[in-house]
């Protein structure tokens, strides 16, 4: 019996169009990472966009991931180097400790470090005791600044994390608002990327030697800059995290994440595969100017930047809004310091705003000369230009 080779020819095309489409959507479906915390987020450091996102608006408890807030107001509050008497209170405190005796000396500093890789829960109450005078008033502080940076769904009770409250809770957005803010600042920068902090001990033979328990930072990848770990029996495991990668930093949180470490890493990842910073407006004079009195004399202070797949760059659309302008402002009367603002969309959504700035005639003319006058010294200095 004859074969058909038409019908196998078919066939063959058959199976390797399955086959292509089956890779195709495989790589879809691994684009989107895998997530075995409840509440997660992946938040952009530099322009705060979220990249990825599962039930990141909820409130929940939060354990001792609480501790980036006691920290950054700790940094904040210029007392690093006060040395801080360790009270009863502070030392009988439950849970992860470092094992503080009431009465001694330590400095604010070096409690902030135990605080952020050991998670000592002494620690906290000692710093809060010391910055914010008492428990509640620390407390009061920790609202305050939640407030101030943006985190609506936040409500501090302590200052680690322990279930003694009801009302202490937070969302994965508001953690990484928190952590996106923080990380701002160079200390606290400083502290959550230590892996190993020594401090004085006097009281003992030996100084006191502490390693930091986020294994992301100390083992399990490479790219992880900081973060804090976190858990109760309530809470169950919590994760903070900050990771680099080509200049790219992101934010990860993962609330009751029984698997967070490769919750982490997975959405780390994706991110760092599927997004990259693309700069939709320069620094500068803008170019596209409809107004004549406009040309040559808008121009912005700061670049835009987004974070983008590759296949988003074609839907970042600018509109430039701007005031009417006016002749006088060529003679340098009466210029407004704003004149307009170039809005950035993405997909029609605003996600950028930049102030719009007139740079006067005069401003103008005087940059122009301080040019030519360096473009003259350098190129006689090269003996570019000829002085006979």
């Amino acid at each position: 019996m004859g074969v058909n080779r038409k019908r196998v020819k078919y066939y063959i095309y058959y199976i390797l169009i399955l086959t292509l489409l089956f890779v195709v959507v495989s790589n879809e479906v691994q684009a989107a990472p895998s997530v075995s915390s409840q509440r997660a987020i992946l938040m952009d450091q530099e322009t705060g966009r979220i990249l990825y996102e599962k039930d990141a608006h909820s409130q929940s408890r939060i354990a001792s991931i609480t501790k980036i807030m006691t920290a950054i107001l700790a940094v904040e509050s210029g007392m690093m180097d006060k040395e801080v008497t360790v009270s009863s209170n502070a030392a009988g405190t439950e849970g992860s400790s470092l094992y503080l005796k009431a009465g001694e000396k330590i400095k604010l500093e070096d409690l902030v470090y135990g605080l952020m890789l050991r998670s000592g829960n002494d620690a906290a109450v000692a710093i809060a005791e010391s910055v914010g005078g008492s428990l509640d008033g620390f407390a009061y502080m920790m609202n305050e600044k939640a407030n101030e940076i943006g985190m609506k769904n936040t409500h501090f009770s302590n200052p680690h994390g322990l279930d003694d409250h009801e009302d202490h809770y937070s969302t994965a957005y508001d953690m990484a608002v928190l952590t996106r803010y923080s990380m701002e600042n160079e200390v606290y920068k400083e502290i959550a990327g230590t892996k190993v902090h020594t401090a004085p001990n006097p009281e003992e033979k030996w100084d006191r030697k502490w390693k930091n328990k986020n294994r992301l930072l100390t083992e399990l990848y490479k790219h992880s800059t900081g973060g804090k770990t976190g858990y109760t029996k309530l809470a169950k495991r919590t994760l903070v995290s900050t990771a680099s990668k080509d200049g790219e930093n992101l934010i990860a949180v993962t609330l009751n994440g029984p698997d967070d470490w490769n919750d982490h890493i997975g959405m780390f990842e994706y991110g760092f595969k599927q997004y990259d910073y693309k700069i939709v407006l320069e620094e500068g004079m803008i170019e596209k100017m409809d107004d004549e009195i406009y040309k040559d004399h808008a121009y912005l202070k700061r670049e835009s930047v987004l974070t983008l797949k590759d296949d988003e760059v074609d839907d970042v659309k600018v509109e430039y809004k701007m005031l009417k302008p006016k002749e006088e402002w060529l003679k340098n009367k009466n210029v407004p310091e704003v004149v307009g603002k170039a809005v950035v969309y993405l997909e029609d959504e605003e996600v950028d705003t930049l102030p719009i700035y007139f740079k006067t005639t005069d401003e103008a003319e005087e940059e122009k000369s301080w040019w030519k006058f360096w473009a003259y010294s350098f190129e006689s200095f090269i003996g570019v230009r000829d002085h006979g």
